[in-house]
């Protein structure tokens, strides 16, 4: 009560001043005062993630918020109390270095706070948080000091016990006033300081590992809902499922230090749209109807965190569970995967790189389909180069999985590099719409779309009818970079809000958290806005023609392999017969039972189970981020000591004038 007296008090007398000084604005509540005193900021943590051996990322260090004052450090600074230091983009790797070199200096860091700053990517010769071998414990090969990624700097993957957050904008310019403010005010009793809400439950539980926080229920292990679609459909029914798969694969989360901040343009993204277009433009007219081979899509999440959507979907296959009803794995034939492709220059040749995983029947069918594709769009100029033959292996990607559960495996990666990573903003909240180009799409989803359709027909005939009908609808490209690529349109626009109704607008591509017992047919909420997306897309894209299907869906709408899509968007859908389903993806080593998740032990049959490292996010309350003004300790001090003397001093001046007048009246 009585703060909020003091808090009142303090608002009527600014309100009097604000009368007094000519000004109209009125504050008639205590949050009113607060608003005023406070100002919010909005920005994208790092937070604290956990595995099975430690835990990496940002919390505060303790129970409580922190609050420091708001310095740009210098080169030639060096910081004599806790500060929140505002940093620039390109002196965050020197940043972190010092960090961990200097133990002094990591003593005094409160929190960090880094800019956004407009078009920085062509400032910049890189930025890359992430090691510059990406999982290389899950290599097929022994090279595992390659390095794929060599502007990588790993700071992500480390462990920083006070908070970090990437400024928005206008936060970014609130901040650099704050810190200008400090600068100049050195001698002044009051400073702008930080106030950073980052407690993370793992911290407060003392549980610092996945085992233990899983235990505890401080934490939540990594994961969502990978996604699978045929063309055509799969008569699950029939007795006869025979026929050999191809199998296009692309990933759809990727890993940024920043947790919310994390689109992935060229990693992965540009490989799924271009996946997503190639599926479009092969369900157009009849071409698919007498394939020789069976066309299945997959789009995984989780990859950036060991793999864990390819992983869990071959185990899927082994156990033969809903998740995968229809497929075998025994039938799968090869493997095509589209990788990075979204930095393919728009010069006279558009360069696509295949990476193979080994010498084989089917690979060599692969690599002879593409190059045949390639010759089918002349007037793209699309060129297909086999990857330098003195690489270790595959590039990071989701065939390694493939490749570790059965060395035998055939399988090509397209990607728009060679020998090392064209993407200088890997694994970066800089890997955004800037970064890619639509032509590089479009030309990769036209290359990926004809040699899946001659590796399932066998048409090798470039001038044939069938192979030249098939065209990427350029605008469907340009259309899926805007919804899955930015806040503008985002996730509102009109292609994602025809199939679901989206939580947010700005799409982040963080695999997050699996929220309750995986299930093939999860409940909405519990799928993430990507998923869901590409479910009904694939979904609709693969169903048998529209005179197959009914206006609104049924209860019965799932039974006979039929599939209700738009069903978020007015409560009704359209119930159609194709054969999508989505997949968990979380880590072979976890189980869900009684509502809660335990760690299986280690099994010598999962090799690749032998490497996971258990991912899993903490629990937290809030995170917030606020900046005000205080006065300075010592300045309080002075106030504190004046008020005792003013105080000893009245007391004094109170007992002699009561002594002088007792005398005075005794006089009388």
């Amino acid at each position: 009560m009585a703060p909020k007296l003091l808090l009142l008090l303090l608002a009527l007398s600014f309100q009097l001043h604000l009368s007094f000084s000519g000004e109209t604005s009125m504050m008639e509540s205590v949050p009113d005062l607060q608003s005023s005193m406070y100002m919010m900021l909005d920005g994208y943590p790092c937070v604290r993630l956990l595995n099975l051996s430690g835990e990496i990322g940002c919390s505060n260090p303790g129970r409580e918020k922190v609050v420091a004052p708001i310095i740009r450090l210098n080169k030639s600074n060096e910081l004599s109390q806790l500060s929140a230091v505002l940093l620039a983009v390109d002196e965050i790797e020197s940043f972190f270095a010092r960090i961990l070199n200097d133990t002094t200096f990591a003593s005094n860091i409160a929190g960090v706070l880094v800019e956004s700053e407009p078009d920085i990517q062509n400032k910049l010769e890189g930025f890359s948080p992430a090691l510059k071998f990406p999982q290389s414990n899950f290599a097929p090969y022994r090279s595992i000091n390659y390095e794929w990624n060599p502007i990588g700097t790993g700071i992500m993957w480390n462990t920083y016990n006070f908070p970090v957050f990437l400024l928005s904008k206008s936060s970014t310019l609130t901040l650099q006033q704050a810190a200008l403010n400090n600068e100049k005010s050195k001698k002044s009793y009051t400073a702008d300081v930080a106030e950073f809400d980052l407690v993370m439950q793992t911290t407060k539980a003392g549980t610092h590992d996945s085992e233990s926080c899983l235990e505890e229920n401080t934490c939540l292990p990594l994961g969502g809902y990978s996604v699978w679609s045929s063309l055509p459909p799969i008569n699950i029914s029939s007795a006869e499922q025979s026929k050999p798969i191809v199998l296009a694969a692309a990933s759809m989360d990727s890993a940024s230090f920043f947790r919310d901040k994390n689109l992935g343009a060229d990693s992965p993204i540009s490989g799924l749209i271009s996946l997503l277009a190639a599926v479009d433009a092969l369900s157009k007219g009849d071409i698919v109807d007498d394939l020789n081979k069976q066309l299945v899509f997959i789009v995984f999440t989780g990859e950036a965190w060991g793999y864990l959507g390819s992983r869990r979907f071959l185990l899927e296959l082994d156990l033969q569970s809903d998740a995968v009803s229809g497929l075998n794995y025994s039938l799968i034939e090869t493997v095509v995967e589209i990788g990075s492709i979204g930095k393919v220059l728009n010069q006279e040749a558009k360069n696509f790189f295949v990476h193979t995983a080994g010498t084989s029947s089917a690979t060599n069918a692969t690599l002879d389909a593409l190059r045949t594709a390639q010759d089918s769009v002349k007037s793209d100029h699309i060129v297909v180069l086999s990857a330098n033959a003195s690489n270790p292996g595959i590039p990071p990607s989701s065939l390694m999985a493939f490749l570790r559960k059965d060395s035998l495996t055939s399988g090509v990666v397209l990607e728009d590099f060679d020998t090392v990573f064209t993407n200088k903003f890997y694994h970066s909240h800089l890997d955004d719409l800037s970064n890619i180009n639509s032509s590089a799409i479009v030309a990769a989803a036209s290359l990926v779309a004809r040699t899946l359709y001659i590796l399932s027909s066998g048409d090798k005939n470039t001038s044939s009818s069938a192979l030249t009908s098939i065209n990427v609808n350029v605008s469907l490209v340009e259309e899926l970079m805007g919804c899955l690529l930015g806040c503008e349109p985002g996730l509102s626009c009109e292609l994602v809000k025809n199939y679901i109704t989206p939580a947010t607008t700005c799409p982040s591509n963080y695999v997050g958290v699996i929220l309750d017992e995986p299930s093939s047919t999860p409940r909405i909420g519990y799928v993430s806005d990507i998923s869901r997306f590409v479910w009904n897309f694939l979904a609709e894209k693969t169903s048998i023609s529209k005179e197959n299907a009914t206006s609104v869906c049924s209860k019965d709408c799932n039974n006979d392999g039929k599939v209700c899509i738009g069903a978020e968007t007015d409560g009704k859908g359209v119930c159609v017969v194709s054969t999508t389903r989505y997949v968990p993806a979380y880590s072979t080593r976890l189980k869900f039972g009684s509502g809660s998740w335990t760690v299986l032990p280690p099994n010598n049959s999962d090799p690749m189970g032998l490497l996971d490292a258990v991912w899993t996010e903490s629990n937290w309350n809030t995170i917030g981020l606020r900046v005000y003004t205080v006065q300075n300790s010592s300045f309080d001090n002075i106030v504190l000591l004046g008020s005792i003397a003013i105080t000893v001093l009245a007391y004094l001046a109170i007992v002699i004038t009561k002594a002088f007048l007792t005398k005075a009246l005794k006089r009388d």
